[in-house]
């Protein structure tokens, strides 16, 4: 993955410009307080910015080796360790998640399977549950809460985005099919971040990223999905020691979060180790459920007077489609445009079609709605620079 001119790689540079002065924009006005960007086109970088602070009431400069908390990006890295499973014959999307986990298959809950958990269609809880955060932090510890709670909805019945608890359960399944004795952490260290050169990610501390990490912090107060103190509070917890939220508690930085894109984009394999088969990211990166929507924005139909749009969500991955929506990708991304996106701060997505990774991490977190919105105009400046 080599630098490049970016008019070499068929972009207008001084369109590609823009990019550069969004992100400023932003910063400026306290939107947010620094971010960083890595643009590629067919593994050669076009752009790879760094802006503004990891930490502005200090006046902290933004690094490039800056690491940052993924958020719900993480979700991702937990789904492709589960997708590797499901290829090695450890899981299957169709299986009941209580064949893996019978404490779980009570209150309703024996139909839910795998496939329904990935793609947000369980009916298991959406919201992050009041627990201590001893449980929040533990991947069994959650699942055991799980076992002893009803769906909010008939599996299949809707999607409702589960912010936590989704992802205990599958991480759970993981370490119940592996049977070796390994955290989660460590499975995933094992599976998909070593094998991808990913040297400066962890699910939790580690004490060498810890130096560099960007504190959370929000740049807004006005309500929103979540509340401020909240997301600042999760900033907190994936500090502590053991801590595995397998949901977003996971450490990064921007050119480990453009190697897991480009692991993608090649079809699961960067640098002649493959992580999951062009067959698994074809059938899981396609719009599984349809034209319904998520639950999670419903609250954006008063706050911000949206119309309700569809999910478009893959089994793992949010998707593009064919219709313009408030989402993560621009109006200009390909309808099989596929990615992930984290509270606030982070996203990344790939453009099979413009053979395009983008990878986003950034500090003073927006609100959620607000979030989503720039990451649609910075994805489509992107797109408008391409000429050729």
């Amino acid at each position: 993955m080599t630098n490049v001119s970016a008019r070499e790689l068929g972009f207008d540079e001084a369109r590609l410009a823009r990019v550069a002065r969004a992100l400023d924009a932003d910063i400026a006005a306290e939107r947010c307080h620094g971010a960083a960007l890595v643009v590629a086109r067919g593994g050669r970088i076009a752009l790879d910015l760094v802006h503004g602070f990891a930490e502005r009431a200090t006046g902290r400069r933004l690094g490039r080796d800056a690491v940052f908390v993924t958020m719900s990006v993480g979700k991702q890295f937990t789904n492709a360790a589960v997708l590797g499973f499901v290829e090695r014959g450890l899981l299957r999307l169709h299986q009941p998640v209580a064949d893996v986990l019978p404490g779980f298959g009570a209150l309703g809950k024996e139909r839910v399977t795998l496939f329904q958990l990935l793609t947000h269609t369980s009916g298991v809880t959406a919201a992050i549950p009041a627990v201590a955060p001893d449980v929040l932090m533990n991947v069994e510890k959650m699942a055991a809460w799980a076992f002893g709670q009803a769906l909010e909805s008939l599996p299949g019945e809707r999607v409702n985005y589960s912010i936590s608890v989704a992802h205990a359960l599958m991480a759970a399944m993981c370490l119940r099919a592996d049977g070796g004795g390994r955290s989660f952490a460590k499975l995933v260290e094992d599976v998909v971040f070593r094998p991808l050169g990913m040297r400066d990610s962890a699910l939790g501390p580690r004490d060498d990223l810890l130096e560099r990490l960007c504190p959370v912090r929000a740049a807004y107060k006005e309500p929103g999905l979540f509340a401020p103190e909240a997301l600042e509070g999760i900033g907190e917890i994936v500090k502590i020691p053991g801590c595995e939220v397998a949901a977003g508690g996971y450490l990064t930085t921007a050119n480990d979060l453009h190697r897991f894109a480009e692991m993608l984009r090649r079809g699961g394999e960067l640098d002649g180790v493959r992580v999951l088969s062009p067959a698994t990211i074809d059938y899981c990166t396609r719009n599984h459920t349809g034209e319904a929507p998520n639950q999670l924005w419903n609250y954006t139909i008063g706050m911000r007077g949206w119309d309700p749009f569809p999910a478009y969500l893959g089994i793992g991955f949010f998707t593009r489609g064919e219709k313009v929506t408030p989402g993560p990708f621009g109006a200009l991304n390909s309808p099989r445009t596929y990615g992930g996106f984290g509270a606030g701060s982070t996203a990344f997505w790939i453009d099979p079609e413009r053979d395009l990774t983008f990878a986003f991490l950034s500090t003073g977190l927006m609100e959620d709605s607000y979030h989503v919105e720039r990451l649609s105009r910075l994805s489509d400046l992107v797109l408008a620079a391409l000429v050729r």
